[in-house]
C-alpha cells in the first residue's frame, strides 16, 4: 500500500510517500518559517499563501525522490485538522482533487495521531535519517509535545486509545515560543531556549509547576512566573512592559532565566509521564510532536523510563508529511472508513 501523504496545518507545505505505514519512500518539506521570524510567531494569512505557491512543487519533488509515479501510489492521505484553517484548506483542497482527478482513495487525517504514528516509521533508503528499527508495542503511552498540542494518550492498539490528560492552556510549545519573547530571543523559541539553556544554571531560579488534573497539563502560570522574575531581575515593577525587557536583561540572566524554565517546562512533562508509568505499565512509551526534538526532554526521559522509549529523528518531529502517509496507512490496514473527496472538510480544531 503506497500512500501519498500531504500536510499543510501550519507553516510548512509537506509530501511524502511511505509503503506501507512503515517504508519512507519520500519526504519534502517547503517551510515558510523565515517569513514569520519577524512576526514573533506564525502569521496565518502569510501561511497559507505560501501554500499556494509550494503544494504543487513539492508534490512533484516528492514524487521524483520516491522515483515513483501516479499510477503506482495507491492512496492520498491529507491532515484535514486541527490547524490554521487556511493552511488546512490547501492541503485539503488539492488532495481531494488529485483524489478525484487520479482516481485514487482518500484517507482523511489527524494531525495529532499523525505525529504518533511518526514512530511507526521503521526503514527509508533516504540519506541523514535515523530509524529505530524496532515498533512500538501495546499498551503504548504516546506523549504529545508540541507548539498546539500537549497530551498523554494510552494506546491500547493501533487507533484504539484513550486520551489521559493535555493541556488547560498554552501547549509547551507555545510556553517556550512566549518565553523566548520575553528574553528577546529569536523565533522559533523552542530551539532558542534550548541553545540559552546551554549557557545556563537550571537551577538557578525557583518557577512554580501548575498543580491541575492527575494528567493534565498548565504552562500559563509558568509562562507569567518567567515574566516577573525577569522584571525582578531588572529591578522594576510587574507593569513594566515586557517588550522592554529584552534591552535591560543582560545575557548572563537570560541564559540562567531560559535554563530554569525549560528545566521546570521539562519537569512538568516527565512528572505525569512518570504517574502514568506506574499506573498502567506501557510496554513501550512514544514522544511525538515538535518539541520531541528538545534534548533536554529526550535526555529527561530516558533517566524514568522502564521500557523502551521510541523517538523520531528530529527531521520527523517537525511537521511532515511522512506522518501523514505513515498514518493514512495504518487507518487503512485497520480499516477505518475512506473520506470522500466531494465533501472532506476542515476541522481546524479538531482533538484526538
Amino acid at each position: 500500500m503506497r500512500v501519498l501523504g500531504i500536510e499543510t496545518s501550519c507553516d510548512e507545505t509537506a509530501v511524502a510517500i511511505v509503503d506501507d505505514g512503515i517504508d519512507m519512500k519520500s519526504n519534502i518539506v517547503a517551510s515558510s518559517m523565515r517569513l514569520h521570524v519577524k512576526y514573533g510567531g506564525v502569521v496565518p494569512e502569510i501561511a497559507a499563501r505560501s501554500h499556494i505557491e509550494a503544494i504543487i512543487p513539492t508534490l512533484q519533488e516528492a514524487i521524483e525522490q520516491a522515483r515513483t509515479s501516479w499510477e503506482e501510489i495507491d492512496a492520498i492521505a491529507v491532515t484535514y485538522g486541527a490547524g490554521l484553517g487556511g493552511s488546512l484548506l490547501i492541503g485539503v483542497l488539492t488532495a481531494r482533487t488529485l483524489a478525484i482527478t487520479k482516481n485514487k482513495p482518500l484517507i482523511g487525517c489527524n494531525h495529532v495521531l499523525g505525529h504518533i504514528y511518526a514512530n511507526f516509521i521503521r526503514k527509508t533508503d533516504l540519506g541523514n535519517y535515523k530509524i529505530v528499527d524496532h515498533n512500538p508495542e501495546f499498551p503504548m503511552l504516546a506523549v504529545v509535545v508540541s507548539g498546539g498540542h500537549t497530551q498523554l494518550a494510552l494506546f491500547e492498539s493501533h487507533l484504539k486509545y484513550r486520551l489521559l490528560g493535555r493541556t488547560q492552556d498554552d501547549a509547551i510549545g507555545e510556553a517556550f515560543d512566549k518565553v523566548a519573547k520575553i528574553l528577546g530571543l529569536p523565533y522559533p523559541g523552542g530551539p532558542s531556549i534550548a541553545e540559552a539553556a546551554l549557557k545556563g544554571d537550571g537551577q538557578a531560579f525557583k518557577l512554580p509547576k501548575a498543580r491541575v488534573g492527575k494528567y493534565d497539563f498548565s504552562f500559563s502560570g509558568l509562562k507569567t512566573a518567567v515574566l516577573r522574575l525577569a522584571q525582578e531581575q531588572i529591578g522594576e515593577s510587574f507593569d513594566f512592559p515586557s517588550y522592554r525587557l529584552p534591552e535591560r536583561l543582560n545575557e548572563g540572566q537570560k541564559a540562567n532565566i531560559a535554563a530554569s524554565f525549560q528545566r521546570i517546562a521539562v519537569e512538568t512533562i516527565t512528572d505525569k509521564v512518570s504517574v502514568a508509568i506506574d499506573e498502567f505499565n506501557p510496554k513501550s512509551i512514544v514522544l511525538a510532536g515538535g518539541v520531541a526534538a528538545n534534548m533536554a526532554l529526550r535526555t529527561k526521559l530516558k533517566t524514568i523510563v522502564p521500557c523502551p522509549l521510541i523517538i523520531p529523528d528530529i527531521k520527523l518531529c517537525t511537521d511532515n508529511g511522512a506522518m501523514i502517509a505513515a498514518l493514512g496507512g495504518w487507518q487503512i490496514k485497520n480499516h477505518l472508513p475512506l473520506a470522500d473527496p466531494y465533501t472532506l472538510d476542515i476541522a481546524p480544531n479538531l482533538t484526538m
